[in-house]
């Protein structure tokens, strides 16, 4: 009896113990995937500043800002590329 006993409070602590383990688990689980979620948001905030700061309008204020201007249409260039053999 005293056998038997032990072997189902053995069991019993063992499932216990399993059953923190994936709690503690679990809660760490979710921490990851808040953190990855922040960090997605922020990249994509990044990614429209990145847009933002390509855009046509930003650009030409910073150029005027640097004393450079548009050049006219007279004086814009285009090279071809020969076709490659």
């Amino acid at each position: 009896m005293g056998l038997w006993l032990l072997f189902v409070l053995a069991v019993l602590v063992w499932v216990t113990a399993r059953q923190t383990s994936a709690h503690v688990l679990a809660r760490v689980l979710e921490e990851r995937r808040n953190e990855r979620s922040v960090v997605e948001a922020q990249k994509a905030a990044l990614m429209r500043r990145i847009r933002t700061a390509q855009s046509r309008a930003v650009l030409t204020g910073r150029a005027e800002s640097l004393g450079l201007r548009m050049p006219a249409d007279s004086e814009v260039v285009i090279v071809e590329r020969s076709s490659p053999r």
